[in-house]
């Protein structure tokens, strides 16, 4: 193990960092390049009270890279539920949970593997009272949101870095031992169940008018929902504000079953799913994108990657965010 030398002391200024998050480059900037001089199998980082955590890998082309939350918690749930199946410890009444706006991929992964996975609001209380409902029914294995917090066991009921560094290390020395880096298991997963990508974009609306100019958003986008989306149709409108879905193609509406939240998701017809989250504290409103296609093998990996990053970028300008 090697720590970051300047980052060894505690200091609550942080002064090797511009802003001390492992969601952003520029933090673990010392970390991958010392990563890359030690030719390190995971780099690793946490936030100052060690609740979320980051990770850095050596992609196909050996330059170290993040990872973004969604692709972390993918590799960890991954992993929990294959983990469980090989040591025979897996049971049939296993779940996991995630939040409605990380990755569905981890949805199909679990369906695959016969796993319950339960979609909650944004924020860890949300999964710990799942837990407690469920408690005696169901049994919880993993949960994680997309803004790099994992919850590992239902011991400690809120997001830890510090039991999913211990996870996360022994997946990278399991994949290690099978010849495979984290990176060739995150390929081999995208082959296996679709090639998922997602974005964040976060649009803040300064002075007097911010909020107002959000809400105004908001209640564009529910009053009159796109019909297409960078050509696709919007087959599925969800309002968890007014706790409704609708099937926009023939007015059919239904139950959402969870807490009212302003948040809006367009799901079209091609699996692309766009989600629409203001900020409960500041002028700000956050889009998630999250597209998939397939990928059949390890080589065509950069080029498929390219054609979702533009088809995101595409989305995001026709929504005027660029």
């Amino acid at each position: 193990m090697h720590i970051v030398k300047e980052q060894s002391v505690p200091d609550g200024n942080f002064p090797t960092v511009i802003y001390p998050n492992p969601e952003e480059k520029e933090t673990m900037s010392m970390g991958l390049s010392q990563a890359e001089e030690v030719n390190a199998d995971i780099l690793l980082g946490t936030d100052p009270d060690a609740d979320r955590v980051g990770i850095g890998l050596k992609n196909n082309l050996g330059e170290w890279i993040l990872m973004n939350g969604n692709q972390t918690a993918l590799l960890a749930f991954n992993y929990m539920i294959e983990a469980r199946s090989k040591k025979g410890i897996a049971q049939p009444n296993d779940m996991v949970i995630k939040t409605i706006v990380t990755t569905d991929m981890i949805d199909k992964i679990a369906a695959e593997n016969n796993v319950a996975c339960y979609n909650v609001l944004t924020g860890f209380k949300w999964i710990s009272s799942l837990i407690k409902e469920k408690e005696g029914k169901e049994n919880y294995i993993i949960g994680g949101e997309e803004s790099f917090g994992l919850m590992i066991g239902d011991k400690i009921r809120d997001k830890d870095a510090v039991s999913a560094v211990a996870i996360l290390c022994e997946m990278a020395a399991y994949e290690k031992n099978g010849g495979k880096s984290l990176f060739d298991k995150l390929i081999e997963l995208y082959i296996r169940y679709g090639f998922y990508k997602e974005s964040l974009i976060s649009v803040t609306k300064k002075g007097m008018n911010g909020a107002a100019e959000i809400a105004a958003m908001m209640e564009q986008y529910r009053s009159k929902p796109p019909l297409t989306i960078d050509g696709i149709a919007v087959d599925t409108l969800i309002d968890y504000e007014l706790q409704e879905g609708k099937q926009l193609e023939n007015g059919k509406t239904w139950p959402t079953a969870l807490p009212k939240s302003n948040v809006l998701q367009f799901l079209l017809k091609d699996g692309t799913k766009i989600s629409a989250r203001p900020s409960g504290t500041e002028p700000k409103i956050k889009f998630y994108f999250s597209v998939n296609t397939k990928l059949t093998s390890a080589t065509e990996f950069d080029t498929v990657e390219k054609l979702l990053d533009e088809k995101i970028n595409r989305i995001s300008r026709e929504l005027g965010l660029q």
